[in-house]
């Protein structure tokens, strides 16, 4: 999977997820823009010339227009586009009929038009290269309901599968791909209360056919498929990647 190189925006990767894809390119060759509500990691501090983190509100289209217009300007391309941007907020998202409707409001912001942004700046700058690659995080938590439910986490992660497909579809002819990916079960900073109980982990393993939970780097290798030549033939669909969890019966 080449992609010396390239030049990439990643946006959601001020830790978790986005942050690894982030240095998984960079380690690999590609020149990174990453975007996020918060500051630099420090573990990007090596990255001598390659990176160019802008921190900003990833809602806001001026922000978003503005750092993928200086990211492109400096390299004259856009080839990937990899949106990881979400939150999961226990207690203040549940069920549609009982949350504060300013919640609903905020989660679909930052889960799904912060994607929308990236997207409507990214496409042009992918048409000027003559093609590119997007991936766009989801859940299998879209796929299914709950008795204990993040109802706008859920519908904003199944927004997205739909937002891609159009996507897809829409700039084909242009040789833009778009697909998403779908974790199951996996332990980032979003999942930072399984820190204090490593029985709840465990307890968690035991659903899950492959006998644990995802790591980091399994949403990497399966990021950095999607966005290679290897999968050039491939747009418009969902790889979960969840351990065979949504196998089950």
């Amino acid at each position: 999977m080449q992609v010396a190189g390239k030049v990439a925006f990643v946006e959601g990767a001020g830790g978790g997820m986005g942050l690894a894809i982030a240095q998984a390119l960079l380690a690999r060759g590609a020149h990174v823009a990453t975007a996020d509500i918060k500051p630099a990691s420090a573990e990007m501090t090596a990255a001598d010339g390659m990176h160019l983190h802008l921190q900003g509100d990833l809602t806001d289209d001026s922000f978003v227009a503005a750092g993928i217009r200086s990211w492109t300007d400096r390299h004259g391309r856009l080839d990937y586009l990899v949106n990881t941007t979400g939150v999961l907020w226990f207690g203040r998202d549940k069920s549609c009929a009982e949350m504060d409707m300013e919640v609903w409001d905020r989660v679909m912001a930052i889960n799904l038009k912060s994607f929308v942004l990236t997207i409507r700046h990214a496409v042009p700058a992918m048409q000027r290269a003559g093609g590119g690659a997007m991936v766009h995080f989801s859940s299998i938590d879209a796929l299914r309901g709950d008795d204990r439910p993040q109802d706008a986490y859920g519908a904003s992660k199944a927004a997205v599968i739909r937002l891609s497909k159009s996507v897809a579809i829409q700039f084909a002819r242009q040789n833009i791909r778009s697909n998403v990916i779908l974790p199951g079960p996996v332990h980032t900073p979003m999942q930072a209360r399984w820190d204090e109980d490593a029985a709840a982990i465990d307890r968690l393993a035991q659903f899950v056919p492959l006998g644990r939970i995802g790591k980091v780097e399994d949403m990497v290798s399966a990021c950095l498929f999607l966005l290679s030549d290897e999968a050039s033939f491939i747009t418009g669909t969902e790889l979960v990647v969840d351990g065979g969890l949504t196998a089950r019966p």
